[in-house]
């Protein structure tokens, strides 16, 4: 009978020593991970475009009358301002002629201004009054015409800017309309770029735009957008156009190579954050393991990657949502379904994580 009792008792404790002995085994079967929270993205992206700086406007001036040049003042590559006389046409018979018809509008004018006077006094017709009052009206537009004519044998600039090109010179007779000089404006410029479909169907996201140029390392420019092509081109890329205003003291030309920055808004409900170490390349795919709180294993799942951050965080454009758990520490060690058990956060009294 004792006997029976020893062996009863034996027999507990060893499946006792089983139980824990299996326990033991599970809890050493799995993994201790470090994990982090998938979060909302909140700020913004930006993308970068090479561009070329280009003159805003190039405009050929011409004069409105014909006639030997007497001279052309600027240089080619010469600054002029606003109203600056740039070309002069001889005006030796343009003030002959105003001269001229001075004398006839001032003798018409008389003349009509007696046969006026007498018809309010009821002395002439009115078909007299009539041929005079048109008399003055015809003197007058012809006077006014040769005045106009005198005063475009003057080339002035039409704003600030510089001389880009010279097709005539002094002594030399140019007839009118034709080009004589082009000018540069120096009161901007337009700075253009190509961007494709999947930035051109967004650009109502966009937020601001800058620069960088070449030359000047270091400096941001800001810029404006004018205007965004609504046909593509051969390319299937879309032209932008923004336009640069100069900076005092930064000598900006036409043709300098620029990098261009659009910040925009991006869609906050579709892109995540998690850490740089949560991310892993399988089969030329970028994944990450995220945790099932319920199994309390991974599971492997392919992600696409936006943008890496300056803090050591990645942008998700798809395959995570904002509240899942992923693995940030050891994924290169897990396998699918494998289960796991989270490393506990350090506590925030833990200074140094000494405890």
């Amino acid at each position: 009978m004792m006997k029976g009792v020893v062996f009863s008792l034996l027999g507990l404790i060893l499946l006792m020593c089983a139980c824990g002995s299996s326990k033991t085994k599970q809890e050493r079967g799995k993994a201790t991970v470090q994990a982090d929270t998938v979060k909302s993205y909140q700020g913004e992206l930006s993308i970068i475009y090479p561009g070329k700086i280009k003159a805003a406007s190039e405009v050929k001036l011409s004069f409105r009358v014909a006639g030997p040049i007497r001279a052309v003042l600027p240089e080619v590559g010469a600054f002029v301002k606003k109203g600056e006389l740039i070309a002069e046409i001889d005006p030796r018979d343009y003030e002959i002629q105003l001269s001229a018809t001075e004398a006839e509008y001032n003798q018409v004018k008389e003349e009509a201004g007696r046969v006026i006077e007498l018809y309010n006094r009821g002395s002439v017709p009115v078909n007299d009054y009539d041929k005079a009052v048109a008399g003055v009206k015809q003197i007058t537009a012809k006077y006014d015409a040769h005045k106009n004519a005198l005063a475009d044998t003057r080339l002035t600039a039409p704003f600030d800017g510089y001389i880009q090109k010279k097709y005539y010179d002094s002594h030399e007779t140019v007839a009118a309309g034709y080009p004589v000089v082009s000018m540069i404006n120096s009161n901007y410029f337009d700075v253009d770029i190509d961007i494709p479909s999947s930035d051109f169907v967004r650009q109502d996201l966009f937020k601001s735009f800058s620069c960088t140029i070449d030359v000047f390392p270091g400096q941001v420019f800001p810029l404006e957008l004018i205007e965004i092509t609504r046909k593509a081109n051969l390319n299937q890329l879309y032209r932008m156009r923004l336009r640069l205003k100069p900076v005092p003291g930064v000598d900006i030309a036409a043709g300098m190579s620029v990098n261009v920055t659009i910040e925009y808004n991006p869609n906050e409900e579709a892109l995540t954050v998690v850490p740089l170490s949560a991310m892993f390349e399988e089969n030329g795919e970028s994944a990450v393991w995220v945790y099932n709180p319920k199994a309390q294993n991974v599971t492997r799942r392919v992600i696409q990657l936006k943008k890496l951050l300056k803090t050591g965080e990645l942008i998700v454009s798809e395959g995570l949502a904002a509240g899942e758990i992923v693995v940030s520490a050891g994924v290169h060690s897990l396998k699918e379904g494998m289960s796991v058990e989270l490393l506990k956060p350090v506590s925030k009294t833990n200074v140094g994580k000494l405890l």
